[in-house]
């Protein structure tokens, strides 16, 4: 796989300038600026997965496809957890490194031994049997390869009765990318051994990306003089790939369990 436009998409978002500030516009209230996400993560969808993980202190949470590292260096403070971020993008793991002083600014090489950054897949994270009191997954589980191994991969590193808290959707009939009798998110959960716990539909979500979308069709010349060209056109490129779709897609959050012992 070409790990270049990973590299490249997070090398952009990581200068916290003006498409920091267009995610913040389009989301309003609702953006969390401390975690500075390059995704569709709110306060209400933190919120969710705090209410949904119950972690407890030093108790290992584990962020997949973790990008930048803000939705679980957030999560990890909150909880007073322990926290392993996997990516697939070297890079991205190189910019999570970088801002673990900034969630914990005073924890020094303590603080790097509970907090830790590695490359890795969804079908192979590196990560030891049942290691993770809790998973989460921040617009990034729908985008393995193979959702089923994916899948089997996070029930292997879920403690017993622990849960995972991940985004997805299902695309419905108009939807240009609509397969009739695609599994669903359901039945690829039963098939890994998961319990589904909870989904929480975000109708909102459509709103959120239609305003930025539109923000950086507006802003194009200034985004490719601060993010550069190859970045500029992969916004603009899923502006115009996803908006007609949206009025034909669900979006959710997904508590799932693992069967206890």
């Amino acid at each position: 796989m070409d790990l270049e436009p990973f590299d490249v998409f997070h090398t952009a978002a990581a200068g916290r300038g003006l498409s920091s500030r267009l995610y913040a516009e389009a989301f309003g209230d609702e953006y969390p600026v401390e975690v500075d996400p390059s995704s569709s993560c709110t306060w209400s969808v933190l919120g969710e997965m705090v209410k949904r993980l119950r972690l407890r202190p030093d108790d290992l949470l584990v962020d997949l496809g973790c990008g930048r590292g803000g939705t679980g260096l957030w999560l990890a403070r909150a909880f007073s957890a322990r926290l392993v971020g996997v990516d697939i993008s070297p890079r991205a793991v190189e910019l999570a490194t970088e801002r673990i002083p900034e969630f914990f600014p005073d924890a020094g090489c303590a603080g790097r031994s509970r907090v830790r950054f590695q490359v890795g897949t969804f079908c192979a994270t590196g990560l030891p049997d049942r290691c993770a009191a809790g998973v989460v997954s921040m617009d990034a589980l729908p985008f393995a390869q193979d959702r089923a191994a994916a899948l089997r991969e996070l029930r292997r590193i879920l403690r017993p009765g622990a849960r995972a808290v991940f985004t997805g959707g299902r695309n419905l009939p108009g939807h240009p990318k609509f397969v009739p009798g695609r599994p669903t998110w359901q039945e690829h959960l039963e098939a890994a051994g998961l319990e589904l716990e909870a989904k929480v539909d975000r109708p909102e979500e459509r709103g959120l990306w239609d305003r930025l979308n539109d923000l950086w069709e507006s802003h194009e010349q200034q985004l490719r003089r601060e993010d550069g060209g190859q970045a500029t056109d992969a916004k603009l490129a899923e502006a115009r790939n996803h908006r007609p779709g949206r009025p034909y897609r669900i979006t959710s959050i997904f508590t799932v369990r693992a069967a206890g012992d």
